[in-house]
């Protein structure tokens, strides 16, 4: 859990870090922060449930995907 923590507070610098540098606003930098990490796990969640289906039909066609 310590890892996964430390990897979030990694994030959301970069993430404020990049919107910043590239907008010179920190009220900018700060929304995408928030808003970027939230749609990217949003984005994640649908990426895994893709990836299921296809190791699903895979399965079923004596096919295997690695994972």
């Amino acid at each position: 859990m310590t890892k996964t923590a430390s990897f979030a507070v990694v994030h959301f610098t970069v993430a404020f870090a990049v919107g910043y540098a590239l907008s010179g606003s920190v009220v900018v930098g700060g929304a995408i922060a928030v808003v970027e990490p939230a749609v990217n796990t949003v984005a994640y969640f649908i990426h895994e449930k893709v990836w299921e289906r296809i190791r699903s039909r895979t399965a079923n066609d004596g096919m295997q995907v690695a994972a």
